[in-house]
């Protein structure tokens, strides 16, 4: 049923902050096609659409609660998908991953310590820390033959400097799907020090053979009692509108306390519609997802071939997981600033800069890959199209390279 993605979907006039709201957030440019955010153009499964619609068949829509199925739902996919057995009294609900990263730096540190990120790394991150009267403490990730990796003698050195660590699992945006003795390595030096570790695993079930998942709290009971995981149905079924996610807490102690900081901010609630949505999807829509990875996996193949032909100095990691694919532009010679100015203004091209990811960011892209083919070949397109009228004002190399492109043109 790989059709079923082929579909163009007008995401435009349905308060999409992916479309409808760009201009915000590019300088007002709405010509541009949006291959930013992290959400799908694809539509949601229809096991998720019916069942909200049986719900909205009701006229009341007063204050939810959420049944024992919806956390069996959460605890049946949990045990298949990842192979770990989660009593159901360990899941906390939480409207989303952000809101459940604040709750737990909240909760588990004090105005002043430390909470470490691995940067290039999810943004947001940061900014709660950072708002939050925390300190960030950085442990950048290494590229190493050509594939990132974690700097574990920079994290031995800092690990006494933090009380929680933050763990990008899948890794977004650099598409790492972490090893068990990547994990284990990682957990023990923070386990040493005392700190706990908080897993955001929101993109856990998208993940490309042969690579393979393995959520930290798998790594044995040691690891998962000084640990919160961090799930949601919202990147796998293109859900994040509706506002539903878990945090998986063996401990009691530390779940007691998390739960205690949700009820005093006002985050313990629910909407009607997550309910049901989240037990459609996780228990209704695997064959979806499996038709759903192929089809990624083939946009990512269509983007890497189309890179190899026409700019092969724009430089594709590997993705291993995610829909976001991470494009090394250095070769191109540009500014970060230069780098976006030319994107935007010149392809059309509304992308996430590598610079917003923090240390290790410059000279990157993010390119979200979760759209129908042809809305990529269009992408693609217009890149090319960019990048030959570079060629044809430039005379040679210089800056911008033998591309053409220079700093002034994008100015």
């Amino acid at each position: 049923m790989q059709e079923r993605f082929d579909e163009v979907l007008d995401r435009r006039g349905t308060c999409s902050l992916k479309w409808d709201a760009m201009g915000q957030f590019f300088g007002g440019i709405e010509d541009a096609l949006p291959l930013w955010v992290a959400d799908m153009d694809f539509a949601t499964p229809s096991p998720v659409v019916e069942a909200m619609r049986r719900r909205l068949d009701h006229p009341v829509f007063g204050y939810a609660a959420r049944p024992r199925a919806f956390f069996d739902a959460v605890a049946g996919w949990v045990s298949r998908r990842y192979g770990w057995s989660v009593p159901g009294e360990w899941i906390v609900a939480v409207p989303g991953v952000v809101p459940a990263t604040a709750c737990a730096v909240l909760a588990h540190t004090e105005p002043g310590d430390g909470v470490l990120i691995q940067p290039p790394v999810y943004f947001p991150f940061r900014t709660t820390i950072e708002t939050l009267g925390r300190k960030v403490v950085e442990n950048p990730l290494r590229i190493r033959d050509g594939r990132y990796a974690m700097d574990y003698g920079d994290l031995e050195e800092k690990a006494g400097s933090v009380k929680l660590a933050i763990l990008c699992s899948p890794h977004n945006p650099v598409g790492r799907v972490w090893t068990k003795d990547e994990l284990r390595g990682f957990g023990r030096l923070l386990m040493r020090r005392g700190a706990l570790v908080l897993s955001d695993e929101i993109h856990a079930d998208i993940v490309f053979p042969p690579n393979r998942f393995v959520s930290y709290g798998t790594l044995g009971r040691d690891f998962a009692d000084r640990a919160l995981v961090c799930h949601a149905p919202s990147k796998t079924f293109n859900m994040a509108g509706i506002k539903t996610a878990t945090t998986i807490i063996p401990s009691r102690k530390l779940r007691a306390r998390y739960q205690e900081m949700l009820m005093a901010l006002g985050l313990h609630g629910t909407s009607s519609f997550g309910i049901p949505a989240l037990m459609a999807a996780y228990g209704e829509c695997e064959e979806w997802l499996e038709d759903l990875l192929v089809y990624l996996r083939g946009n990512y193949e269509f983007l890497g071939s189309w890179l190899s032909a026409n700019e092969p100095r724009i430089r594709l990691h590997p993705m291993e997981g995610t829909y976001l694919a991470w494009l090394d532009c250095a070769g191109l010679g540009l500014s970060d600033a230069c780098l976006k100015r030319f994107l935007l203004d010149e392809a059309k091209l509304a992308l996430d800069e590598g610079p917003l990811f923090g240390t290790g960011g410059e000279g990157f892209v993010r390119i979200n890959l979760a759209c129908p083919r042809v809305i990529l070949e269009h992408a693609l397109d217009r890149l090319g199209r960019a990048l030959e009228a570079g060629r044809s004002r430039g005379t040679g190399e210089g800056a911008g390279g033998s591309s053409g492109i220079r700093e002034s043109d994008t100015r």
